[in-house]
């Protein structure tokens, strides 16, 4: 976790706890310090809603776009498709908070979640869940950093996630963690594998990347 700010806090030094991600980013009203979950739901009910993590008390929009938004549809698609016939248990989407921790909302791209995790197997009907997925995706967007996606795996994994994937649009790549400090490293021609948390599921990086695409057809 990121200290708790206090009043002797400057800009800077927010920044850099969340990670030197862009200024506009960062919700001034409520104040940085004093937003709650009350906040990241009224954002997320507004007509034009803005989805917004909450870390310690200050709301960060989430970065977002369109082709990020394309990739992250078809990967939780395939996932779908691989867990359905099983029924292992949900995907959601980008829009679907989960509280890590008291004080840490955080919305990943895409997430798996096992029914053994949920209460009595059943999806419980709250705004926030308290239920940690047991895979977490992130698909990069431009206004990521390094070190805020850092520092979100750090929240994934203390909180009890399995596996998180860092997918790369720009690079075409996409780093694979099993724990915090255990990464695999994938290039454009790589294949995923579910391990532990997906057995047999793959996932193609040539197939992904090649979406957005439109599909050559034979002229008959």
């Amino acid at each position: 976790m990121i200290d708790t700010i206090d009043q002797h806090d400057t800009f800077a030094d927010l920044l850099e706890r969340l990670g030197g991600i862009p200024l506009d980013r960062i919700v001034a009203h409520p104040t940085p310090g004093t937003a709650t979950e009350d906040d990241v739901i009224r954002f997320l009910e507004k007509p034009r809603k803005r989805i917004c993590e909450l870390i310690d008390g200050v709301l960060v929009e989430k970065a977002v776009g369109f082709r990020e938004g394309v990739f992250g549809s078809w990967i939780g698609h395939m996932i779908w498709k691989f867990i359905d016939a099983e029924d292992m248990g949900l995907v959601l989407g980008s829009d679907s908070p989960f509280r890590l921790q008291v004080g840490l909302v955080r919305f990943p791209d895409i997430c798996f979640i096992s029914w053994d995790r949920m209460p009595g197997g059943e999806m419980p009907d709250v705004a926030i869940g308290s239920i940690v997925p047991n895979l977490a995706i992130e698909v990069l967007s431009r206004s990521n950093t390094k070190a805020e996606i850092e520092l979100k795996l750090d929240h994934y994994f203390e909180a009890g996630v399995q596996a998180a994937w860092v997918i790369n649009p720009k690079t075409q790549t996409a780093d694979v963690y099993t724990s915090r400090r255990r990464v695999k490293h994938f290039d454009s021609t790589g294949v995923i594998d579910g391990g532990k948390v997906l057995p047999g599921f793959q996932l193609s990086l040539a197939e992904l990347f090649a979406v957005p695409k439109r599909k050559k057809r034979s002229k008959k």
